[in-house]
């Protein structure tokens, strides 16, 4: 391992687990440090795309993956209003090694958590982090309980308000992007087609999919609004905001609102990608390194990439030189990702003559050439970070 030592990773989410695993499997003593009293998360949904399923696979998690997930068979657009259908694309042209996959989010930490400890790595419940210092020979973590932990090499992890990226960049206020989101989850007895459906509006759209083979339904609302949102992930808000902004969608749809009771609701914000990922002994990944807003599923896939080849660089090279070819690697993907996922905020909400227009051209294009729009992302879903 280049002469690391010992790996301290901060954060048990799916950046830090997966890092985790893949350091312990090339020989590294790890330990990951986690806040929360137990490993869990919020229920909520994701998608794995197959740049993220590769990476998974390489790690020795592709069978349990495939057995916690739901493999996607299309992406619908959908006026929110009318029902029309505006464009649909094919997820199943692929084959296995392009295939999509909805997975809890819960479900997949459990699998990482699994396969850090099998790995080796160990993992280590209510480690409040109070403060981060790369001044010394060594990275200095400060516990809440005023105890002070060395490392010789310490991964940030820990997520949008990471303290390890302070440390490295300073203070930076994120831009609230005048976006809130919803999250819920819903039983649902009669299962559910594999298929992602975006309902489109003016100003607002829903994400629905299916979990745990249909029996769960994934609904994310995002509305723009003046008003400032926390960014957090387990504030809940009145289920009776999400049913009014959405109150002049589909039937369907505000059926599905009319059933929750508690959803969660954060407010979207922009961070800008951390000019420096490493220094001090130290590095950053995923979140804590390049914040994306959701709407192109991207945020577990970019820190499963990140982990792979941190670990990859550090198996092959000494910190010193391993730390900035890591970064050097990732940075121009992970701008442009976050770049493509603005956009794609822009035009799912847009109203007007812009959005006929632009309904119109996904209807030819869905007639004349179907795999047009998704070809537009191959450079992200065909990309194999595991290929080297």
């Amino acid at each position: 391992m280049g002469g690391i030592g010992r790996v301290t990773v901060l954060g048990a989410g799916v950046a830090g687990l997966a890092v985790a695993r893949a350091l312990a499997r090339k020989g590294a003593e790890v330990t990951v440090l986690e806040q929360a009293p137990e490993i869990r998360e919020v229920g909520a949904g994701l998608q794995i795309s197959p740049n993220g399923a590769r990476v998974l696979a390489a790690l020795g998690l592709g069978e349990a993956l495939d057995a916690v997930s739901v493999r996607a068979r299309a992406v619908e657009l959908i006026d929110g209003e009318t029902g029309a259908l505006v464009h649909r694309l094919d997820l199943s042209r692929g084959g296995p090694e392009a295939a999509f996959r909805f997975v809890h989010r819960a479900d997949l930490i459990d699998l990482l958590a699994e396969g850090a400890r099998a790995a080796g790595a160990g993992i280590r419940l209510l480690q409040r982090i109070e403060t981060v210092s790369l001044k010394g020979a060594h990275p200095t973590l400060t516990l809440a309980q005023g105890q002070e932990v060395g490392a010789d090499l310490l991964i940030g992890a820990d997520g949008l308000h990471s303290k390890v990226r302070q440390a490295l960049n300073g203070t930076v206020a994120p831009f609230f992007t005048h976006q809130v989101a919803w999250r819920a989850t819903l039983p649902e007895a009669g299962g559910i087609d594999p298929v992602a459906r975006v309902y489109m509006g003016a100003g607002r759209h829903l994400v629905t999919y299916p979990l745990r083979g249909g029996a769960l339904r994934n609904i994310v609302a995002v509305e723009e609004r003046p008003r400032w949102a926390e960014e957090s992930w387990s504030l809940t808000d009145d289920p009776l905001a999400l049913r009014i902004a959405f109150e002049g969608f589909l039937p369907e749809v505000r059926g599905w609102l009319d059933r929750i009771e508690r959803p969660n609701l954060w407010g979207l914000f922009r961070h800008p990608v951390a000019s420096r990922w490493h220094g001090g002994g130290a590095a950053i990944l995923g979140d804590a390194a390049h914040p994306t807003l959701p709407f192109l599923a991207q945020g577990a896939n970019l820190a499963l990439e990140d982990a792979w080849v941190l670990a990859d660089r550090l198996a092959c090279a000494p910190p010193d030189e391993a730390l900035p070819a890591y970064q050097s690697a990732r940075e121009a993907r992970v701008r442009r990702t976050v770049e493509a996922a603005n956009a794609n905020a822009r035009n799912y909400h847009l109203s007007g003559l812009k959005r006929g227009v632009a309904h119109a051209a996904l209807r030819l294009a869905g007639r004349f050439n179907p795999d047009m729009m998704l070809r537009r992302f191959d450079w992200l879903y065909r990309h194999d970070v595991t290929a080297g």
